[in-house]
């Protein structure tokens, strides 16, 4: 017989003080308290991992939210006897890693092939929205410098061109076109740094 009857359910304190076994019956039940304990016991562990793989606290932050949201809707899914629980949450933060890397590949040749497709100087200008069409990483925008970001976010969200920009902002074309540039190369930068972060050891996979 556990401290957790079939029906009771206890208090936060009380949750936090239960073993580690108790916790996951709570847990399984569908015990919210059980859900809160769990997070702030193991809460970390899988933030470490995520964190420490992908090379990217914010990124490591929405991974730990993903397993515990996948964790408490297939609760159902656990097996005791097929090992602890802690276990069982690192095999789900494993594949949510997995998915955030693929995401994450999928991401960096987007905005390789974007890059790519920019015009160079010696060649003729190029309307960017057919580039930036392809672009999918809204989250990225956010953390451009505000000039680079409300170029590329006009360009992508309004469907202008880049003259059309020049007209709207007041900027010469010709900085229209430099922060459009430099916007992709940072996002390209950025993903690449991110991408080379990975530590197939920590997961498992080479």
């Amino acid at each position: 017989m556990t401290a957790l009857s079939a029906t009771a359910q206890p208090s936060a304190e009380t949750a936090d003080r239960l073993l580690d076994h108790e916790v996951a019956e709570g847990f399984v039940r569908g015990d919210e308290q059980c859900l809160t304990a769990a997070y702030r016991r193991w809460g970390g562990l899988v933030h470490a991992l995520a964190a420490r793989t992908l090379g990217d606290p914010r990124e490591a932050e929405d991974v730990s939210q993903q397993v515990f949201l996948a964790a408490w809707r297939g609760r159902a899914g656990y097996r005791p006897e097929r090992g602890a629980f802690p276990g069982w949450l690192i095999g789900i933060t494993r594949r949510k890693i997995a998915d955030a890397l693929t995401e994450r590949t999928r991401r960096l040749d987007l905005v390789t092939a974007a890059g790519a497709a920019l015009p160079r100087p010696d060649e003729p200008a190029e309307g960017p929205e057919a580039v930036l069409d392809r672009l999918i990483v809204t989250g990225e925008l956010a953390r451009l410098p505000r000039p680079q970001r409300e170029v590329l976010a006009m360009a992508f969200y309004g469907d202008l061109t880049q003259t059309q920009i020049a007209e709207r902002t007041g900027m010469p074309l010709g900085t229209v076109k430099s922060h459009t540039r430099r916007g992709l190369h940072r996002m390209r930068h950025r993903f690449a740094a991110g991408a080379s972060a990975a530590d197939p050891a920590v997961t498992g996979w080479a």
